[in-house]
């Protein structure tokens, strides 16, 4: 069956940075595309970022565009969110998703969270 397995998060200094991982199987990753979304405190999720399978190139949203890097191993069946210079708003329970035969499929989340 499809599993998404996040690691990393926790507490970060605001301009401080972080990375979640999230390990993939059950389904073909190579020919997926796989997106972070995130869940801040009281709000809707959101898409935070988009790594298409290759030769696509990731996309982000605005509030995190030139901050975040989301990448993937193909070889390892794994993407990454890579977050630098964290803002308090960046707070949230991150996401890994992947959309497989019609199917959304979600990691378990990760809580991060910034604070002076």
């Amino acid at each position: 069956q499809v599993q998404l397995v996040q690691v990393g998060g926790g507490l970060a200094q605001p301009g401080g940075s972080m990375r979640v991982s999230c390990a993939t199987s059950g389904f073909t990753f190579i020919n997926s595309t796989m997106k972070w979304y995130r869940e801040p405190p009281g709000k809707e999720r959101e898409w935070v970022a988009t790594t298409p399978h290759s030769p696509g190139v990731a996309n982000y949203a605005e509030s995190v565009k030139g901050r975040f890097i989301a990448s993937r191993d193909d070889a390892r069946n794994t993407v990454y969110l890579q977050m630098d210079s964290l803002k308090p708003e960046d707070s949230a329970v991150y996401y890994c998703n992947v959309l497989w035969t019609g199917a959304d499929y979600w990691g378990q989340g990760t809580q991060v969270t910034v604070v002076s």
